[in-house]
């Protein structure tokens, strides 16, 4: 059955997102409040200028970019009990579009997995441990891949944000022809904890 997400779902999950401010140092929520669920990232060093946020290599081709389009590595701890697989989302919520823009989507990662390497999000997701999948980002590239940062020359800067989710559930009942935005919707559904990672990008050039 495809899922069909009303402007009240969008708006909610925006809505959400101006509460992850407070999780830049990476700590993660749940039921029990917070915990030492953390996230980093070797590829997105804490920077002061908005325009070194993101390198060449982890932008997109296309648009007047030319990044590599290579995913940045991840790592990741503590996980609460109960954790049966994770999810991972990367969404800009600049505007437009109205709904904002996803990045990069990866569910059913099992629950023993501690990270990402470096550009495992490529076409055909060789790096990812056995049974992850991903999504379709938004996008005119009709493949399941990370789509790099390209913001237009001129922006103010796009609020990145990717988050770890720890899920209750080892696998998605995701429909074949499910967008991002009903994926995100599963994933919140299911999420007992989440940590993330936001970095702010300007692009000059």
């Amino acid at each position: 059955m495809t899922l069909n997400l009303s402007a009240r779902f969008r708006w909610t999950r925006l809505a959400g997102l101006l509460g992850l401010t407070l999780l830049q140092a990476g700590l993660a929520w749940g039921a029990g409040g917070t915990s030492t669920f953390r996230v980093s990232s070797p590829d997105l060093p804490t920077v002061k200028n908005p325009t070194d946020a993101f390198r060449e290599e982890l932008m997109a081709n296309e648009f007047g970019c030319k990044g590599g389009n290579v995913s940045p590595a991840l790592e990741w701890h503590g996980a609460p009990a109960g954790t049966k697989s994770f999810a991972i989302t990367m969404f800009d919520s600049y505007k437009p579009p109205v709904s904002g823009w996803w990045h990069w989507i990866v569910y059913d990662l099992p629950a023993s997995t501690t990270g990402l390497p470096h550009g495992a999000g490529s076409v055909g997701g060789s790096g990812m441990p056995a049974g992850a999948k991903q999504g379709l980002p938004d996008g005119d590239a009709p493949q399941h891949h990370y789509y790099g940062p390209c913001p237009d020359i001129g922006d103010a800067p796009h609020h990145y944000v990717i988050t770890i989710y720890a899920l209750s559930v080892d696998h998605l009942e995701v429909p074949a022809n499910g967008t991002a935005a009903d994926i995100d919707f599963l994933i919140e559904s299911k999420a007992i904890a989440h940590t993330s990672i936001e970095r702010h990008f300007q692009r000059t050039h």
